[in-house]
């Protein structure tokens, strides 16, 4: 079988072709690892163990993107910029509070949204400081435009905000002027690529305060086909260069109902592969995040576990928090988790002897898989139930995450038993690309028709680490003579 990816630029395809001579990012030292551990969006590992929580104080913004349009009161949508509830800095505090001392496996606070938090400093910072009093062992970080970052360069530090985001999209101000209408700088409402060029110069120039302020920072771009795609390839280069730590490109979001301009003019988004192909083309040189699920500004819980909605916003009366006990807990309960880490990292190296190379004409192909997980590292989830499915490329290699895929769920219950089947098509075209499925368990008819469809289900790996689960079946289709290519190297993709 045969994959091949449709390059659609040439710098694209350009950057790709040259990607094995790039070099891959240099291992972690010891003190990086450390500030990273624990935190599920800058530790691709940790995503599976450890919860975050934002905290929506931050209503107003000062730029306007094209793809973003904010709702407060919207409790059903995932994404950027939607929030259940705005909390005034006293609530956000008093709600962090209660959720860390019902999440043992909380370790970030961040403050995302709705708007950007630095067009609200006084509510960001007031924020801030009462969380670094009543709550020093969580982390705090924040996620930003960047249009007011200088400013606030030292502020951060001073607040101890270990971990910052910036959205950066582009740096040529021409297409910057295709993304955002209008910024607000200096009292005036700035429209059009003199606002872009403001608003990059400030962007830019935020990340190398904050990496001189020794910050740990993030790049997010979103991929707008036909817009920024193939130029994020020089955003990439430019936000290492400048030492920014990770990188996360997301695609587009931009449905018609969500009321955004990209969504009311018909602009498309990215697909799968075309976000996987412009990942690696990025990626070579610096670390992707590609566990990301573009979280809503009042998200809680683990990545792909939003749990907002079993908090409310403040109780009717003042909860009566022992807060030491509480972090004395969490302490345990994150120490237990990390030595579980450990263990499964020296269990999945016991378990997955080196692939060896020998015995076909040419080297043996990748292949992709699909697993349904609800957290922990581990294959926990029933097909049924899966509304997500993170997505691994095995290989001689060894084992990579390359992103997720968004599915209907196969099975809603018993009042709607048998629509499983009028949602399966969907499902399996989202998983277009995949050659097998890991789940913990799954029923005869879906398997019969992911199995006709070309996807192998494979229930027999049940609750074991996916990493380890992922390179077994790799080993098992290797034993058995499937992944051998002619000398002729393929390309691997879909679409």
């Amino acid at each position: 079988m045969e994959f091949k990816v449709k390059w659609r630029h040439p710098a694209l395809a350009k950057a790709r072709a040259g990607a094995g001579q790039s070099a891959a990012p240099a291992a972690l030292p010891e003190s990086i690892q450390r500030r990273i551990q624990d935190h599920p969006c800058y530790s691709e590992e940790a995503h599976h163990h450890f919860a975050r929580m934002h905290l929506p104080v931050a209503p107003v913004c000062n730029i306007q993107c094209h793809y973003c349009n904010r709702r407060y009161d919207c409790a059903n949508e995932s994404r950027p910029g939607v929030v259940s509830e705005l909390l005034t800095p006293e609530q956000a505090v008093t709600k962090a509070l209660a959720v860390a001392a019902a999440l043992p496996q909380l370790a970030v606070l961040g403050i995302a949204g709705p708007g950007d938090p630095l067009a609200n400093p006084e509510r960001t910072f007031a924020t801030c400081q009462a969380l670094t009093e009543k709550a020093p062992d969580l982390k705090l970080c924040l996620s930003t435009n960047g249009l007011a970052l200088p400013q606030y360069a030292d502020e951060l530090a001073k607040h101890h905000i270990s971990h910052v985001t910036i959205t950066i999209n582009c740096i040529e101000p021409d297409i910057g002027a295709r993304i955002y209408p209008w910024i607000v700088w200096e009292g005036r409402r700035r429209r059009g690529r003199p606002a872009a060029e403001i608003l990059i110069e400030q962007q830019l120039k935020g990340l190398e305060l904050l990496v001189a302020r020794d910050l740990l920072v993030k790049i997010n771009s979103v991929m707008i086909p036909g817009v920024n795609d193939a130029h994020l390839l020089e955003v990439n280069r430019v936000v290492k260069q400048k030492g920014a730590f990770l990188h996360n490109i997301v695609p587009l979001i931009a449905r018609p109902e969500h009321g955004a301009h990209y969504g009311r003019t018909g602009q498309r988004e990215p697909t799968a592969t075309e976000l996987q192909a412009l990942q690696d083309a990025c990626g070579d040189a610096m670390r992707m995040m590609r566990h990301c699920r573009q979280c809503r500004s009042d998200a809680i819980g683990l990545l792909g576990q939003d749990r907002h909605a079993e908090f409310s916003r403040e109780p009717a009366a003042p909860l009566a928090i022992d807060y030491p006990a509480a972090m004395a807990k969490r302490a345990r309960f994150q120490a237990a988790i990390r030595e579980r880490i450990q263990a499964r990292r020296a269990e999945s190296r016991a378990a997955s002897p080196p692939v060896r190379l020998g015995g076909f004409p040419g080297s043996p192909r990748p292949v992709v898989m699909a697993v349904a997980t609800q957290g922990e590292g581990l294959i926990n989830q029933h097909f049924g139930q899966a509304r997500e499915f993170l997505v691994y490329e095995a290989s001689s290699a060894g084992v990579r995450l390359v992103g997720r895929r968004l599915a209907d769920q196969y099975c809603t219950g018993p009042a709607e038993c048998g629509d499983g089947d009028r949602r399966i098509p969907d499902i399996i075209r989202a998983l277009g690309g995949c050659e097998v499925l890991l789940c913990a368990k799954i029923g005869i008819e879906p398997w019969g028709q992911l199995e006709a469809a070309g996807i192998q289900p494979d229930s027999g790996h049940a609750f074991e680490p996916i990493e380890a689960a992922v390179m077994a079946v790799y080993q098992e289709l290797l034993a058995a003579g499937k992944l051998a290519l002619p000398a002729r190297r393929m390309a691997v993709g879909g679409n």
